[in-house]
């Protein structure tokens, strides 16, 4: 009779823990993140094919980054403002009305443009070895005195309109591998425009840890994979065929390098 009862309290026993741990293990949920990207040309996607036809010339691409994330996570919302030549003064006048209250995952790439990018490679491409360092030296000037008081504006502008988002800023890949065989700009000229891009990178992670957001830095996934190097090409190269896409990520860049960068970044 004690062993019948023993036996009955241990399958009870075991039957209620069993129970207890089915209901401590929830249930797999749907991701319920409501998600707006932010930012420049690098975040809508140009050079990397497949544009929206309601994106106009902001030309955001279904194999931008944010487009990726949002095919592969399917979050609850989505929606991309991103749009080519943006600046700081564009994300924060253009671009935070996609924002509100319910907004729960951020993303944002901007600042290239308001340092100049496009007119340095311009000027680079042009005019030769030293007029592409003093252009790239004046940018870094302007950078160091500026950059950061811009980016802090347009942070400020996303916790105001969203201030319960996970933000992610993502940063800059530079350009060229150094110390390869290279046609086209000179090894100085190369160097120099990586160091440009370092200082823009550096800038915004410091300014992006100040706001306490995320900065997701593509650099080193990039390596091996820029113009220069040896590996297959995730930036376009001078194009004068369609001359927009030029240093801009192929597909190739924005599905290996950018994406899994943001990913990892967004949790």
């Amino acid at each position: 009779m004690r062993r019948s009862r023993l036996v009955t309290l241990a399958v009870s026993l075991a039957a209620s823990i069993g129970a207890t741990l089915t209901l401590a293990v929830p249930a797999q949920a749907a991701p319920a993140d409501r998600y707006v990207a932010l930012g420049d040309s690098y975040a809508s996607g140009v050079g990397a094919g497949s544009y929206t036809s309601e994106s106009g010339s902001c030309q955001r691409s279904t194999n931008a980054y944010p487009a990726l994330y949002n095919a592969n996570i399917k979050p609850a919302s989505y929606k991309s403002v991103a749009c080519s030549g943006a600046t700081t003064t564009d994300v924060i006048n253009n671009q935070l009305s996609a924002l509100s209250s319910t907004t729960t995952l951020v993303s944002v790439t901007i600042g290239g443009n308001d340092v100049g990018f496009a007119n340095i490679m311009t000027t680079c491409v042009l005019y030769g070895e030293s007029q592409c360092v003093a252009a790239v030296q004046a940018a870094e000037d302007k950078a160091r005195a500026e950059l950061s008081g811009k980016l802090a504006k347009v942070y400020s502008g996303i916790r105001s309109k969203a201030p319960s988002a996970r933000v992610v800023v993502v940063g800059y890949p530079v350009f060229y591998q150094l110390g390869t065989v290279c046609v086209g700009l000179s090894a100085n000229s190369r160097a120099k425009i990586n160091e440009g891009i370092n200082l823009v990178d550096d800038i915004t992670r410091s300014a992006a840890a100040s706001a306490g957001f995320t900065f997701a830095d593509v650099r080193s996934v990039f390596v091996g994979h820029q113009l220069c190097s040896y590996g297959e090409k995730w930036l376009h190269a001078l194009n004068f065929a369609s001359i927009g896409i030029s240093y801009h990520p192929t597909a190739a860049g924005q599905s290996g390098g950018y994406y899994p960068v943001f990913r990892s970044a967004a949790g």
